[in-house]
């Protein structure tokens, strides 16, 4: 089947889109006039209410007309190649073009500001170094979602009124299962910990924190909420685009996983998780700037599973790496002098590998086991820390694009870790000339999608997601530039 080349219209975001964005200024005016207000309470005079109302209407209104003359001036449609192209720019007019044939992710969110006045934000993906990211804002919520379609048709050669591909949900985590997995999380419990050890110190002392004191007492409380609120009703779902997540209580946001794009994946297991072996489950996804997050839930778009039992994440990780059984997986303990330079963790460290995939163990109160595709890993290095040098020890790192999962095997031999080095890149060659997966939607072997099969797609079992019993507390290697984007300054304008 040929791709699709129809051109079509300029388009402009939702009218609504100034408003929007003024809010947003607003809002900041808006707390730092209560504070300046309660600041000098005492001070206040009539004029200076007035004088101060005036300077923050004047502001408004500025930021008004700056974002309004931004959004006449911001245009976006898709050429006759079937590339999207974005116009941009009040004083110096800017054209940019994303080529879809290496289209990453599309995805739909609804933060809190957009979720009141209806609205979402669509943001596109390409493949390459650089700005190779567009975010649209604002759309009515159906209109994202039919651009988002749209999008996902004209990058897997279909027609592009196709409409949305099928989704057949695969796992729905339970709000209580996460609310539980947030409570046990091993940095909430450590906090908590620290916080027992400066009231205990401050009691000896006879000294008294106040308000500090119960300030930083509410920090492990924030923290498990906001990764409730996060994660709440997390969805994956199965498409011919990929796997679907969808989650998010005060904002909403939805990321489709592409096929042949997952780098590395990593499985997280917190200590007091293990006894219902429990686990969650990241990934870092080839091509994306979203995947960049270090934190330490890795960003929300690199989340697959905020928290799951070991046979939901291995049943859903195989629809992305087919055949691999991370818990049968054989792995190499570390040499016994590995203990003398990691004494915790030493009986966790663990290394693998076979023609399809490297899989490295390390972590002693948040076990990680990662799972790396030998045709994601771009570079493979050794480093040596001192103490390794004199244990004869080395660390072997599989370099993958810039994201949350960073693939390393720690404490190998020296002999052992020269030997992975060498069979590594001997995969990384075989499995790089066997990956063809480029086109969005085209796998290996896999005939190319009819549009009049677009709306039937096979039904999935559900996976089972059981309501486990509470455990108790005793139990960088850059990605290569590339043509998918283009600027083009000085546009003239039309």
């Amino acid at each position: 089947m040929s791709e699709s080349t129809g051109a079509t219209p300029r388009r402009r975001t939702a009218p609504i889109t100034p408003l929007v964005n003024a809010v947003r200024v607003a809002a900041v005016v808006v707390v730092v006039a209560v504070l300046q207000f309660f600041g000098s309470l005492g001070s206040l005079d009539f004029r200076a209410v007035l004088f101060g109302g005036g300077i923050a209407l004047l502001v408004l209104a500025l930021a008004f007309g700056i974002t309004y003359l931004q959004w006449t001036r911001f245009e976006f449609w898709f050429d006759g190649d079937g590339d999207l192209r974005v116009a941009s720019g009040v004083l110096e007019r800017k054209e940019r073009r994303l080529q879809l044939s290496r289209l990453q992710s599309v995805d739909v969110a609804q933060p809190l500001l957009a979720r009141v006045f209806g609205m979402a934000v669509v943001k596109v993906e390409v493949a390459g170094s650089g700005d190779s990211r567009v975010t649209l804002s604002y759309l009515t919520v159906d209109d994202a979602q039919a651009f988002r379609a749209e999008t996902l048709a004209r990058a897997a050669g279909v027609r592009p009124d196709a409409g949305e591909a099928p989704e057949t949900v695969l796992v729905q985590v339970p709000n209580p299962i996460l609310a539980k997995a947030a409570l046990l999380n091993t940095g909430v419990w450590l906090t908590f910990l620290i916080f027992l050890v400066v009231i205990v110190v401050a009691f000896v002392t006879g000294g008294w924190l106040g308000f500090g004191l119960l300030f930083l007492l509410a920090v492990p409380f924030f923290t498990m909420f906001g990764f409730f609120a996060a994660y709440f009703n997390f969805t994956v779902a199965q498409s011919p685009d990929g796997l679907r997540t969808r989650f998010g209580l005060l904002g909403v946001q939805a990321h489709t996983v592409p096929p042949g794009r997952v780098a590395s994946i990593e499985f997280v297991e917190p200590v007091l998780w293990r006894r219902s072996r429990w686990v969650m489950v990241r990934i870092t996804v080839a091509g994306t700037q979203s995947a960049s997050s270090d934190d330490d839930n890795g960003g929300s778009s690199a989340m697959l599973l905020p928290v799951a039992t070991w046979d939901v994440a291995t049943e859903v990780i195989g629809r992305v790496l087919p055949g691999v059984d991370v818990v049968r997986f054989p792995l190499e303990p570390a040499p016994p002098q590995a203990r003398r330079r990691s004494p915790f963790q030493w009986r966790n460290l663990g290394l693998g590998a076979d023609d399809e995939v490297v899989v490295s163990r390390r972590g002693w109160l948040t076990r990680r086991t990662t799972v790396t595709p030998h045709a994601r890993v771009q570079s493979v290095r050794m480093t040596q820390g001192p103490w390794e040098r004199a244990l004869g020890l080395a660390s072997v790192h599989f370099d993958v694009v810039p994201g949350p999962v960073k693939p390393v095997a720690l404490h190998r031999g020296i002999g052992e870790a020269g030997e992975v080095i060498v069979s590594e890149i001997a995969r990384m060659r075989a499995a790089a000339l066997a990956d063809h997966s480029v086109r969005w939607g085209r796998q290996q072997g896999a005939p190319t999608p009819d549009p009049a099969d677009h709306g039937a797609a096979g039904e999935q079992p559900e996976l089972p997601f059981d309501d486990l019993p509470l455990p108790s507390a005793g139990a960088d290697a850059e990605p290569q530039p590339d043509p998918a984007t283009a600027d083009h300054p000085g546009q003239p304008d039309r």
